[in-house]
């Protein structure tokens, strides 16, 4: 049988490339090649255009001084061309995100060996890259890597990882908790508010003068102390229950169902302390807090059950898909504007839009799985950096400040261990579990520096009392495992072996 020879196409298919292929390649560069050299030889003597009548000529369009005047004192060659390069806005961005991102893991797995939830990590690593450590060490490497003309780039940048997180917090937060744990939540986390609220109004009065900003009215400062002092980190306490093996226990049910109510409590309250401090006059509040009310009934009572139809039955006919995420991403940031719009901030839209995503099916998990990791390892590391950044420890120099400083913490665990605590052992719990609650009501964490960001963008908060009020935030969370741990020991329970989980992380 005749045995036929492959052809030239079979031949190039096959990845053998012929000799013709060879001389075709090598001719159209050389003849294009020659071209394009000719052509920029031709036009290197053509003459500039002048400038269009009645055009407006930039700055950055502007030719440079004669004799070199106003030239940058870089360094020439191929250093002075990198370093130009790495000036760059873009360049400056990315290099600040590796940093952080290196940064931030590595504390936290540090964090994570001695027994603490990963986002503490995070949140000191923020700190260490701010003026607090590597500013007083080297002033001319956080000048670098954190311009102050970078500065808003990367605060936008992580405030949209922020808004994710209120996001996810929101699916998180599961309702059935609480209607299970109703009668123990309720009293427990408006404790843990109004006693913490009350002390640190109360507080107030001794610190005003001394810390507050000037002009800010001691109405704005006492409101917004109360709210930070009667916050509770609701991802973190899951975080530690996870890694304590007792999140299935009737008191990690408790205590989760405390934390969602206090949570949802604690940001309707931050929700109309911003608009009261936004509002200049008693109208303009009554009127923001008119309009949050009507959008929080809008989101609850109209569009849960129509989101939830429309979920359901884009599910049915098909699994979760990118369009899926794409459509509800859109309504997440939909949601963040018109609150932000009606001056209560964006975050409380985001949070809102993850509360009435349904429950049932698997769109809450296909979200989670697809949003947290790129939020919670890349996006939310950014904000622990900014906050950082703003955390000024140097701050506190004298024996007064630090004495202050003290005291803040010392009434933030007064107000929400202790009414927590008290309050659980109300309701008929053991001392070792009321305590156990009153440990993980008091971690604070990444709700914390998102509410004390807040106050220092209004300006109810000085660089002093910012960093007082971050100390005070690391300090209650840094407690809860601790504390838990020892009273495990004291009750005579085992804990379980701590474990990765899936649940947020911050």
């Amino acid at each position: 049988m005749r045995q036929q020879t492959p052809s030239a196409r079979d031949r190039v298919t096959n990845g053998s490339p012929t000799r013709g292929n060879f001389v075709l390649y090598v001719t159209l560069l050389l003849l294009f090649g020659a071209g394009i050299i000719a052509i920029l030889h031709v036009g290197s003597g053509l003459q500039p255009p002048g400038p269009i009548p009645g055009a407006q000529i930039g700055p950055a369009s502007t030719a440079p001084p004669a004799g070199g005047a106003g030239r940058s004192e870089a360094p020439g060659g191929v250093t002075g061309a990198l370093l130009e390069n790495v000036r760059h806005p873009l360049s400056v961005l990315l290099l600040q995100v590796l940093v952080i991102i290196i940064a931030s893991r590595a504390v936290g797995a540090l964090l994570h060996r001695l027994g603490q939830p990963t986002v503490i990590g995070e949140m000191l690593a923020g700190i260490l890259l701010g003026p607090s450590l590597l500013g007083m060490l080297s002033p001319a490497t956080v000048s670098f890597l954190f311009p102050p003309s970078s500065m808003e780039s990367l605060h936008l940048l992580s405030q949209i990882g922020v808004i994710l997180f209120m996001f996810l917090v929101g699916i998180d937060l599961d309702t059935k908790h609480l209607r299970e744990r109703a009668h123990a939540a309720v009293l427990v986390s408006h404790a843990s508010i109004i006693v913490p609220f009350f002390l640190g109004t109360a507080f107030s009065l001794t610190i005003y003068r001394s810390v507050a900003p000037p002009g800010v009215t001691f109405t704005a400062f006492a409101l917004f102390m109360g709210i930070a002092m009667s916050i509770t980190a609701f991802p973190v306490l899951v975080r530690v229950l996870e890694e304590k093996g007792l999140t299935g226990t009737p008191l990690g049910s408790t205590a989760i169902a405390c934390a969602a109510v206090d949570d949802v409590t604690a940001w309707c309250l931050l929700a109309l302390v911003v608009a009261i401090v936004k509002a200049h006059a008693l109208t303009g509040a009554a009127l923001t807090v008119s309009l949050a009310l009507a959008f929080t009934c809008l989101m609850l009572l109209v569009l849960a059950p129509r989101v939830g139809r429309a979920i359901r039955k884009a599910a049915a006919t098909r699994p979760p898909d990118k369009e899926l995420v794409a459509a509800v991403l859109a309504f997440v940031m939909a949601s963040a504007l018109l609150t932000e719009m009606i001056g209560i901030h964006a975050l409380f839209g985001a949070f809102l839009a993850g509360v009435i995503m349904p429950s049932d099916g698997t769109l809450r998990p296909y979200l989670r799985g697809r949003l947290e990791a790129f939020s919670s390892a890349f996006l939310l590391p950014l904000f622990f950096a900014f906050t950082g950044l703003r955390t000024q420890i140097g701050l506190l120099g004298g024996w007064r400040s630090w004495l202050m400083c003290a005291g803040i913490i010392t009434v933030a665990i007064a107000g929400k261990f202790g009414a927590s605590a008290l309050a659980a052992r109300w309701t008929g719990m053991s001392w070792v579990e009321s305590l156990s609650i009153g440990a993980l009501m008091n971690t604070r964490g990444l709700m914390e520096l998102i509410a004390l960001n807040i106050g220092y963008d209004l300006g109810i908060l000085s660089p002093r009392m910012f960093a007082m009020m971050v100390l005070m935030a690391l300090t209650t969370t840094l407690m809860a495992g601790p504390v838990l741990s020892l009273l495990a020991r004291f009750g005579g329970r085992e804990e379980s072996p701590s474990r990765e989980t899936g649940g947020l992380t911050a």
